[in-house]
């Protein structure tokens, strides 16, 4: 019987119609509603204070003395960038415009753009109410800001499990699993000829070799092949890129009409409106940087960090890179080679857009690009999981939620690639709710400690002047 059938009942029919539901008007308003309103409330950080942020990233790899934390904030960073640097980027940038047009691409970087204050806004919060767990390594999250700055709640400890509970869910149903195993299979399959078994064996023997080593061994990987893996990509994007400068201008138009008056069917192409390609964008969006679903600030708040607001600006920039750089690359090279028209959907779409102008060297740059962001993004989400495991059944629940997730991880390369996607979709927002919930409740200590922040360093400038006179 096939998985997609069950005693007569179609499973992917009905997960759709739960997806379709979750992922309504209601849920898009309120991740978008909720990075407007940051943005708002902290005066366009995002614009203002990118610069400082940039430069604090340059300057993360040095950890600040005395402080608590288990890895530096360059390896808060990478670990959090290892998991939102995934199949989203490549696949999830190639799945939106297939089905929502290249309107799409305009509304997935407006809700990127948005969500860098709302992942500011996580995890300053998730440094600020972390604590010491049973072996002292650092916990923190969405699970811990409910329950700690939300104390007084009569809510709080309910909201924080039932983040906790649908963030282990996540790691182990979604993002974290199937569709990165999926994806990491089939890429292995179509450009290296390698039997599903054995790269399944292979990558769940890796994973479980750096999973097991805690997160001072995953962010040890992350800041190996984060940069490394970017860095490539992006470069053989800006190679497309360029020689296709005379048709970027076009581009752009077509980008900006189409995301409010809808897509025209053309080619293999089957047309699209507008409020199709505003869900494809913000869903497939936010499956890539994850700003809003609580997930990155859990590396945040491992991080040896004393200044929440510091962390927070440093996190800021992953949505940065992940959605304004290399989605939007993605998205551009997808459109520019015409791809997008065709019959391919998924990862094969990129790969032929990447190859109608790099040849079998473009192929090779999405298919090794494609397994290492699948890869990294695997490792990023067994620590996310890992945590949210230990909040709701303390440090004796880590390492059976670890064999778990190394056992499912083996598994997600014989499912069905539609029921993975929607399974990833369920869950991701319901993760996403309670987390916002507890941002629009904590907005004022966002406030105040980002305030408090700036004026400190503010007044250490001035200081500085002044002994400099």
């Amino acid at each position: 019987m096939a998985l997609t059938e069950l005693s007569g009942v179609n499973v992917l029919e009905i997960l759709t119609g739960i997806d379709q539901l979750i992922w309504g008007p209601p849920l898009l308003v309120l991740l978008v509603g909720t990075g407007i309103f940051l943005t708002l409330k902290l005066g366009m950080i995002q614009v203002f204070r990118l610069p400082l942020a940039l430069r604090y990233v340059l300057n993360s790899r040095k950890t600040e003395t005395g402080v608590q934390g288990d890895v530096s904030s360059f390896g808060a960073l990478t670990t959090a960038l290892s998991s939102t640097i995934g199949t989203g980027n490549i696949v999830g940038v190639a799945t939106a415009i297939k089905m929502g047009g290249p309107g799409a691409l305009f509304w997935m970087l407006l809700a990127g753009f948005f969500g860098m204050a709302t992942m500011y806004s996580e995890s300053l919060l998730a440094v600020k109410y972390r604590v010491v767990d049973a072996k002292g390594q650092m916990s923190g999250g969405p699970m811990y800001y409910i329950k700690n700055g939300l104390g007084q709640m009569k809510y709080s400890r309910v909201l924080a499990a039932v983040f906790a509970f649908f963030g282990m869910n996540v790691a182990l149903c979604g993002i974290g699993t199937f569709p990165q195993m999926n994806a990491i299979v089939d890429s292995a399959r179509i450009a290296f000829n390698i039997p599903e078994n054995l790269s399944a064996f292979v990558i769940s023997l890796l994973v479980a070799f750096v999973t097991l080593g805690g997160i001072r061994r995953i962010a040890a990987v992350a800041q190996l092949l984060v940069p490394f893996m970017a860095i490539s990509y992006v470069s053989g994007c800006l190679i497309i890129l360029g020689l296709n400068l005379e048709k970027i201008p076009e581009i752009l138009s077509l980008i900006i009409n189409t995301a409010f008056t809808g897509t025209a069917a053309r080619g293999g192409f089957l047309g699209a409106g507008v409020m199709l390609a505003i869900r494809m964008g913000i869903a497939r969006g936010i499956f890539s940087n994850e700003s809003g679903l609580g997930s990155a600030p859990i590396a945040a708040a491992a991080a040896k960090v004393k200044e929440p607001a510091r962390q927070g600006l440093i996190s800021m920039t992953g949505t940065f890179f992940d959605t304004i750089i290399i989605c939007f690359m993605t998205g551009i090279v997808l459109i520019a080679t015409d791809s997008w028209t065709g019959n391919l959907a998924g990862a094969y779409m990129t790969s032929y857009a990447f190859s109608t102008i790099l040849a079998e060297a473009g192929n090779y740059i999405v298919t090794v690009g494609l397994i290492l962001f699948a890869f990294t993004t695997i490792l990023g989400w067994n620590y996310y999981g890992e945590r949210c495991a230990e909040y709701l059944f303390g440090v004796k629940g880590i390492l059976p939620y670890k064999i778990i997730y190394i056992l499912i991880v083996a598994s997600g390369a014989f499912l069905t690639i539609d029921i993975i996607w929607v399974l990833a979709d369920i869950v991701n927002g319901l993760m996403a709710i309670p987390n916002l919930i507890a941002l629009l409740a904590l907005r004022k200590v966002v406030t105040a400690e980002t305030r408090q922040y700036f004026e400190k360093l503010k007044s250490e400038a001035s200081k500085s002047g002044e002994i400099a006179k």
